[in-house]
């Protein structure tokens, strides 16, 4: 199904291999794709401007966080009542767009979860699983896969978890945001195809983000 004024943000950073195929894939679901080119020194902007897409660009690179957020401001200005986000590096299939449109009916925001496999690398099975309990823990928030950036929220809800984060952390922010504000949501699982071993979330990574979700929940007052 396809609902009316979704719109795609798309963070990219040096992905002028897959851009284009996310790109045209995605557009058969939604009404805009926006991609947020994060100072990427490949031709990752000129290949996206190539299919037509909105194209916003960071001069330097500035992290996920930053992107995302930026593609998001951009979307809801412009009218958008709905954004899906996903990745630009082929890890999150566009078909999958409509599973999450289809439980943003009935919820202010919509994670995706990983489904467990061989392909996994061992580090991010068990960070997940940690940050998650940590989540839960904190936040009252059951997720299956805190870290996977394939998600969908209305302009509503964005209102509610907009982050000040700027990398990886955001994703975790999020879910923060969403528990304290105590949002509606639902999780979907999904096929995740892992083609680059050094990117994503890292261990320093994985330290950080629950360090972050403990100043969120304890020394930041709650806000």
């Amino acid at each position: 199904m396809k609902i009316s004024n979704l719109y795609a943000v798309i963070p990219a950073y040096n992905e002028e291999k897959s851009i284009i195929g996310i790109i045209q894939k995605a557009r058969k679901y939604v009404d805009k794709v926006i991609v947020v080119d994060d100072g990427s020194i490949d031709s990752t902007k000129k290949n996206a401007e190539n299919t037509g897409a909105i194209v916003l660009r960071h001069v330097v690179n500035l992290g996920k966080g930053a992107a995302l957020k930026t593609g998001c401001d951009f979307a809801f200005s412009k009218g958008a009542k709905f954004v899906v986000a996903l990745d630009a590096d082929a890890q999150h299939n566009p078909e999958d767009i409509p599973r999450l449109a289809e439980k943003l009916e009935r919820n202010d925001i919509v994670f995706s979860f990983r489904k467990s496999s061989a392909s996994m690398p061992l580090v991010l099975k068990f960070g997940n699983s940690f940050i998650s309990g940590v989540a839960r823990a904190l936040y009252g928030i059951d997720l299956k896969d805190t870290q996977c950036g394939f998600r969908a929220f209305s302009r509503e809800a964005y209102r509610k978890i907009r982050w000040s984060a700027s990398d990886y952390s955001m994703e975790s922010e999020m879910i923060s945001n969403a528990g304290k504000q105590r949002l509606k949501y639902a999780q979907i699982p999904i096929e995740t195809v892992y083609s680059d071993k050094y990117k994503g979330t890292t261990v320093m990574d994985g330290i950080k983000i629950v360090l972050n979700m403990l100043w969120w929940k304890f020394l930041n007052n709650g806000k």
